[in-house]
């Protein structure tokens, strides 16, 4: 080994920049801001879109008094009202111990007030207590309890005259108070049970044919190569943006020669023709998107195209299927102008839209009536969104970013 060779060193690395503090501080503040912007506004919108709908539920549940008085945020406590009433005539009094009396109760029956004070002037609702013994111009004593019972004592006969006996005013309090008596109302006497039935009837057809036509047809366009393929999907795919009214009038006139017009049949093949562009292209999107792989795995496996798309497409296609049920059965659900066209305005065919629709007319000022029908209608719509969202967010992404 010659001398003149020496040992060779590693070169120590360079020394890191050190951040300074204070854009350290700076860094962690900015990141806390943004972390906390975020989620401020995340939870000012989930109130904006929860809390009316949580009155709306709240007011369905109270009877009509209350709401007359009162908002919903005040369901949890007493509604103080001022309220007048008379007491008997001469003709009612009844001579007990030599003394002459008119009773009886200032609150109809069923009432559920407790006066808590009352007056005999126009003014006067909190000048006595209940229990406390008022005196009349007429010298006439009168005390009135907390249930809504007086009882007028005269010592000597109560002359015709007093005819139209004595006003009385009193403040009473009115207990908090939740009840379903609104639902069964509506269900029950203003119809809403058999418009849900009805609707139903034509939510849930509607709802599933144009989803099984729109899966076979987008596994079609995806995976099975045949002539025009591209043209005729493009032209299904632009009919999203033709105006639903455009159609109404020609295919009304169909229905009207084919003697569809007013039967369930009629408005299953109307949503289906109405929703099926967009449920093709909501799951030709994710369909096309599955690994190319897997499919052509499959064909060589000896896999007939309807077993690839039973057994593989189908199970994958779980969070698309999903979204386009919630959409098509959502539209179907609150839909009302397809319903009005098609379906007709006999009562035994009337769907919830409709139903309410004429409530609205009939009974628009029972604000208890139309809250408790609101929420029959919206109570389905949210079950199923709640119960399919988890694959909402997945199925609308589906096919926006492609591996090459």
């Amino acid at each position: 080994m010659s001398t003149s060779q020496q040992p060779q060193t590693l070169a120590a690395p360079a020394p890191r920049a050190e951040v300074p503090r204070s854009s350290q501080l700076q860094f962690r503040i900015t990141r806390f801001l943004g972390w906390f912007l975020v989620r401020a506004t995340l939870i000012f919108i989930c109130v904006l879109w929860t809390v009316p709908t949580f009155g709306l539920l709240i007011s369905s549940l109270r009877d009509k008094d209350a709401l007359a008085v009162s908002g919903w945020w005040e369901s949890l406590q007493s509604t103080i009202t001022q309220d007048q009433g008379r007491s008997g005539t001469a003709a009612d009094q009844i001579e007990q111990e030599g003394r002459y009396i008119i009773s009886g109760n200032l609150l109809p029956e069923g009432d559920r007030r407790e006066i808590s004070s009352f007056g005999l002037t126009a003014t006067g609702f909190d000048d006595f207590a209940v229990g406390e013994t008022a005196t009349t111009n007429e010298g006439f004593e009168i005390t009135v309890l907390e249930d809504g019972t007086y009882r007028l004592i005269s010592m000597e006969p109560i002359p015709e005259s007093f005819s139209r006996g004595q006003r009385i005013t009193f403040q009473a309090e009115t207990p908090p108070r939740l009840t379903l008596e609104n639902y069964d109302e509506v269900i029950n006497t203003e119809g809403l049970g058999d418009a849900f039935l009805n609707t139903a009837t034509v939510t849930i057809p509607a709802t599933i044919i144009p989803i099984a036509i729109a899966a076979f047809a987008a596994y079609a366009f995806s995976w099975m190569r045949f002539p025009g393929r591209l043209l005729l999907l493009s032209i299904v795919v632009g009919l999203i943006v033709v105006p639903l009214q455009l159609s109404l009038i020609p295919v009304l006139r169909v229905y009207n020669t084919l003697e569809l017009r007013g039967t369930y049949p009629g408005i299953w093949l109307a949503h289906t023709g109405f929703g099926l562009p967009l449920a093709v292209f909501l799951l030709y999107n994710y369909i096309s998107s599955l690994p190319r792989d897997l499919i052509e795995s499959a064909q060589i496996d000896g896999a007939s195209h309807f077993d690839i798309f039973i057994r593989l497409v189908v199970p994958l296609s779980v969070p698309a299927l999903a979204s386009f049920t919630i959409f098509q059965f959502l539209w179907v659900w609150n839909d009302l102008l397809v319903a009005l066209v098609f379906l007709g305005t006999r009562p035994e065919n009337q769907v919830l839209t409709s139903q309410l629709n004429d409530l609205v007319g009939s009974r628009g000022d029972n604000w208890e009536i139309m809250t408790a029908s609101a929420f029959v209608s919206i109570a389905v719509p949210l079950l199923v969104f709640f119960a399919l969202q988890r694959y909402f967010v997945r199925g609308m992404m589906a096919g926006s970013v492609k591996g090459g």
